[in-house]
C-alpha cells in the first residue's frame, strides 16, 4: 500500500517533457523581463550618469525605449523566420543576437572616458538586442502553445509570463544591490547577466525537440508523431490534414509578405485584427510605464530616497511573480473573455483614481500612500489577466498556417505601442503628473468594452481547428454584418414596398435577407 502510494506521488511530481521544454525556451521571457526591470534603474544610477553623462527626459525615454524600435521592425518578419527555421532555431538565433547587443552595451565606456561615445555605444548595443528580441519572443510564445496538451494550454502558455515576471523581480533586486557598488560594475552587472543567459540559451535551445505542429506545417508528418510521443503528448491531439499538401507547400515557399497577407484572409481576418488590437492595448494600458519607471513613480509618490524607491520596485517584482503563479494555476479554469473584461475594468478604475489624486494640489502624505496602494490595485489584475491571457489568446486563436505570422504581427504592434509608452512617460510626467494615468485609464476601459462586445472565447478550443471551431462568426463577424447592411434610406424604401404589396408580406417575412428594391 505504501509502495503504491509512493509511486503515485512520484508520478504526480514528475514533470512532463513538454513542460520542461517549454520552460527552457521560456527563459527568453526571463531576458525580456530582466531588461524591463533593470533599465529604468540603470538610467538613474550615479555611476551610469558618470559614464554617459546626464540624460534629460527625452534622451532618457529614447534610451529606455530604443530596444523596442528594432524589435518591432524585426518582429514583422520573425513569423517567417520561425516558420522556415523552426521555433527552436529561431529562438536560439534571437538569443545569440540579443546577447551580442548586451555585450556591446555592458562594455560602453570601458577603456575610454568620452561620455558621448559611451552613450552611443550603449544605444547601439540596446538596438542590436532589440533585433534579437524581435526574433525570439514570438517564437517562444508560439512554441509554448504548440507543445502543450489542449487541457494544459493555459498553464503552459503562462510559463513565459512567469519567467518575464521573475526576470523583472530579479532585475529589481539586482539593481537594488548593485547601486551600492562604488564603480561602473553597478550598472554593467545587469547587462553581464543578460549576456550570460542569452549565450547559454543560444547553445542549449537548438537541441530541444521541434514543435510537432511546426513539423506538420513542414510536411514532416512521421517526425511530428514521433515528437508528440517524445514530448509526452497524445498523438490524437495532432490534427494532420492530408488533403492540403499543395496548400502547405505553397505556404512554406511563400514570401513573408504573402504569409502576412494570408493572415488577413476572410476566414481569419477577424481574429487577426483582434490579436493586433489586444497586444497593442496591452501596452497602452500603461503597464511598461509602471515597470520601466517604477523607481521614478514611487519617488514621485513620496518615497524620496533612491534605496526606498528601488526597494518598492523590488516589492512590485515579488507581487508580479506571486500573482503570475496564481494566474497560471487559474488560467485553465477561467474563460479568457470574462477574465480580460473584469481585469480591464479594475485596472481602468485604479488608473482613473490615481489621476484624480495627482490632480489635487498639495496632496497630503496619506494621498501619496493611497497612490502607492492604487498602483498595486492596478498591477495585480493586470498580472492575473491581461499579462497572462492575452498572449495565450493570440496564439491559440490562430490556425496553424497563420499562427506564427499573426503572433509576430501582434508583437510588432505591441512593441510599437510599448515604444510610445516608454518614450513618452518621462516627458508626460514632467509636464503633468496626472495626465498619463487618465490616458492609460481611457485606453484600458475602451478595451474592456471592445472585449465585451466582440471577443470570442478560446478556452478549450482546438488550436488545429478552423474558423467555425472558434465561433468568430457570432462575435467579431457581427461588425462586418452591420457594415454590410443597406443604408437607412434603402431599408426605409424596402419597408415601403412590403407595405404596398400585402399579398407578398408573408413570403417576405419568412426570409432573413434584406429585400432588394
Amino acid at each position: 500500500m505504501a509502495s503504491a502510494l509512493g509511486k503515485s506521488l512520484v508520478e504526480k511530481m514528475r514533470i512532463p517533457p513538454y513542460a520542461i521544454c517549454a520552460s527552457i525556451v521560456s527563459m527568453g521571457g526571463f531576458v525580456f523581463g530582466f531588461d524591463t526591470g533593470s533599465i529604468g534603474s540603470v538610467t538613474v544610477m550615479q555611476q551610469f550618469i558618470d559614464t554617459v553623462g546626464e540624460l534629460d527626459s527625452k534622451i532618457e525615454g529614447l534610451f529606455v525605449s530604443i530596444i523596442l524600435i528594432p524589435a518591432a521592425i524585426v518582429s514583422f518578419g520573425s513569423g517567417s523566420i520561425s516558420d522556415r527555421l523552426s521555433r527552436t532555431y529561431a529562438t536560439a538565433l534571437g538569443c545569440f543576437v540579443y546577447g551580442a547587443g548586451s555585450l556591446i552595451a555592458c562594455t560602453a565606456g570601458l577603456g575610454y572616458h568620452h561620455q558621448k561615445s559611451a552613450l552611443i555605444q550603449a544605444f547601439v548595443g540596446r538596438a542590436i538586442s532589440g533585433a534579437g528580441e524581435g526574433i525570439f519572443l514570438s517564437a517562444v510564445a508560439v512554441y509554448g502553445i504548440e507543445v502543450a496538451p489542449q487541457d494544459k494550454r493555459g498553464r503552459i502558455g503562462c510559463i513565459i509570463q512567469i519567467f518575464i515576471s521573475t526576470g523583472i523581480m530579479v532585475a529589481y533586486f539586482i539593481c537594488y544591490g548593485s547601486v551600492k557598488i562604488q564603480s561602473s560594475v553597478s550598472w554593467r552587472l545587469p547587462w553581464i547577466i543578460q549576456t550570460i543567459v542569452c549565450f547559454s540559451m543560444a547553445a542549449i535551445v537548438p537541441f530541444l525537440p521541434h514543435s510537432p505542429r511546426w513539423l506538420v506545417q513542414a510536411k514532416r508528418y512521421d517526425e511530428a508523431k514521433a515528437m508528440m510521443r517524445k514530448l509526452g503528448l497524445d498523438e490524437r491531439e495532432l490534427v494532420i490534414t492530408e488533403s492540403e499538401p499543395e496548400e502547405r507547400e505553397e505556404h512554406s515557399k511563400s514570401k513573408s509578405w504573402q504569409q502576412f497577407k494570408s493572415a488577413f484572409a476572410p476566414e481569419v481576418r477577424g481574429r487577426t485584427l483582434m490579436a493586433l488590437f489586444m497586444l497593442g492595448v496591452q501596452q497602452l494600458s500603461g503597464i511598461d510605464g509602471v515597470l520601466y519607471y517604477a523607481p521614478t513613480l514611487f519617488k514621485q509618490a513620496g518615497l524620496s530616497s533612491q534605496s526606498a524607491s528601488f526597494l518598492a520596485s523590488g516589492v512590485t517584482g515579488i507581487v508580479n511573480v506571486v500573482f503570475t503563479i496564481v494566474g497560471q494555476m487559474l488560467s485553465d479554469r477561467w474563460g479568457r473573455r470574462p477574465a480580460l473584461i473584469f481585469g480591464g475594468v479594475i485596472m481602468g478604475a485604479a488608473m482613473t483614481a490615481i489621476g484624480v489624486l495627482y490632480s489635487i494640489p498639495d496632496l497630503p502624505s496619506a494621498g501619496n500612500w493611497a497612490i502607492i496602494v492604487l498602483i498595486f490595485v492596478y498591477f495585480v489584475p493586470f498580472v492575473l489577466t491581461w499579462a497572462i491571457l492575452m498572449r495565450i489568446w493570440v496564439s491559440e486563436s490562430q490556425p496553424l498556417h497563420s499562427r506564427a505570422s499573426v503572433s509576430s504581427l501582434a508583437l510588432t504592434v505591441n512593441w510599437i505601442c510599448n515604444f510610445i509608452v516608454a518614450f513618452t512617460t518621462p516627458i508626460f510626467l514632467e509636464a503633468s503628473p496626472s495626465g498619463p494615468y487618465f490616458l492609460w485609464a481611457a485606453c484600458t476601459l475602451i478595451a474592456a468594452l471592445v472585449f465585451a462586445a466582440w471577443l470570442p472565447e478560446t478556452k478549450g478550443k482546438s488550436i488545429d481547428g478552423d474558423e467555425q471551431d472558434l465561433g468568430l462568426d457570432d462575435n467579431i463577424g457581427w461588425l462586418k454584418e452591420q457594415l454590410q447592411r443597406p443604408p437607412l434610406s434603402r431599408r426605409s424604401t424596402s419597408r415601403t414596398v412590403v407595405a404596398t404589396e400585402p399579398e407578398k408580406k408573408t413570403d417576405i417575412e419568412g426570409k432573413t435577407t434584406c429585400v432588394e428594391v
